[in-house]
């Protein structure tokens, strides 16, 4: 832990199956401005976004849609959204979506506050003007998005780079399950092992703190408990509610202390090969948790613990191993691909994988000392 440490949540969470109709109320402060509803052509079709532009349409709310989010966004997808934002005259922006949704109109709003292109922001430089207003309405369990200082955007490189500060902190989350009930099996075990990453991650950080241990170590119990049942079922709200707050609880923790070797090496794997963000780091995780126990076995019993596992009269070392069993079982459970290999990913770019890794700052934080050899040898067992 370190010895001194910073905690700032400032979201408005409003959780609740229904919830999405407060959204009204809330832009009434912005009533003379349109909104920018930023999306993707999936969730039009599938009539998600309809529960939020049948809201508007009721209230008479102004808005425009845009809805050409990519998975992974590219940096040609802020641009376009921002050129809608301009030519349409926004204000507020409301988002429904998972990550990638969040974290392109999170771009979208440091270009309309901030100017020049979104290159030029990408960390370590700063967002120094806050975003427009901002709502967003997660539609998968993951990324925790809507309270986190990051936006995550692929480089003309393949790179993902971050744009991050608190600037850029959506002002309400609405964490409402019939926007997330149902999702295909794929997307609901993804999304919701990237919420065990993050709080598993956190948890065991260099930077950890006790507030972020506090929400890690829930939203690691409430997708012990809830994930199953919300990935294999079409109707389950109560279990989906509990996934959107643990995924949000992760957030919160995470933006506190950072990650470690797991979204490292998970991004570059995207980045190049366009493996979802949450699969990648699912196959990673076992395989860096078991690299880093040696570090910190107390930890890792704790977590072994919160995921429901019986430690009574186990050792340390024996607690913390269950952990990495427990993941590896709830993996194969909710259906993760067993490899990078299965997930779309070639070997052969390992090394190119390694030095893209070997740049983020999440290495440092990692609690085992990590050289790029290590980084080889964990993404060949991954692959």
């Amino acid at each position: 832990m370190t010895e001194s440490f910073q905690f700032y949540a400032p979201t408005r969470l409003i959780a609740g199956r229904g919830s999405v109709a407060q959204v009204p109320e809330l832009l009434k402060p912005h009533a003379e401005e349109k909104t920018l509803v930023v999306t993707d052509r999936g969730l039009v079709q599938a009539g998600i976004v309809q529960l939020l532009t049948d809201v508007l349409d009721a209230a008479g709310c102004a808005y425009t849609l845009f809805d050409a989010v990519e998975p992974n966004p590219p940096i040609r997808v802020v641009e376009e959204g921002f050129q809608q934002y301009q030519s349409e005259g926004c204000g507020p922006i409301v988002i429904v979506g998972g990550g990638s949704s969040i974290d392109t109109a999170k771009a979208i709003g440091v270009l309309a506050t901030n100017g020049g292109n979104i290159e030029a922001h990408f960390a370590p430089a700063n967002v120094p003007n806050r975003i427009p207003y901002t709502i967003a309405v997660p539609t998968t369990y993951g990324t925790g998005s809507e309270v986190t200082p990051f936006a995550v955007i692929t480089d003309n490189n393949h790179f993902k780079a971050a744009v991050r500060g608190p600037e850029i902190i959506p002002d309400v989350g609405i964490l409402d399950s019939d926007f997330a009930v149902g999702l295909p099996m794929p997307v609901a075990a993804a999304t919701g092992m990237d919420a065990l990453t993050h709080a598993i991650e956190s948890y065991v950080a260099t930077t950890s703190n006790p507030l972020a241990d506090a929400s890690a170590l829930h939203a690691i119990r409430l997708v012990a408990d809830n994930l199953r049942q919300a990935a294999s079922s079409d109707g389950n709200h109560e279990a989906t509610e509990n996934m959107l707050l643990a995924s949000a609880l992760a957030g919160v923790a995470f933006s506190q202390t950072l990650l470690g070797n797991v979204h490292a090496m998970s991004h570059p794997v995207s980045g190049h090969y366009g493996v979802p963000h949450g699969v990648a780091n699912a196959i990673l995780l076992t395989r860096v948790m078991d690299f880093n126990v040696i570090a910190c076995p107390d930890r890792f019993a704790e977590i072994a613990a919160a995921l429901g596992e019986d430690v009574t009269d186990l050792s340390e070392m024996e607690a913390a191993t269950l952990a990495v069993e427990a993941v590896e079982a709830l993996s194969n459970e909710v259906g993760i691909p067993p490899d990078l290999t299965t997930a779309g990913a070639d070997p052969q770019g390992i090394p190119v994988l390694s030095e893209d890794a070997m740049k983020s700052v999440n290495i440092s934080l990692n609690p085992r000392k990590t050289i790029l050899q290590d980084v080889v040898s964990l993404y060949e067992q991954s692959f």
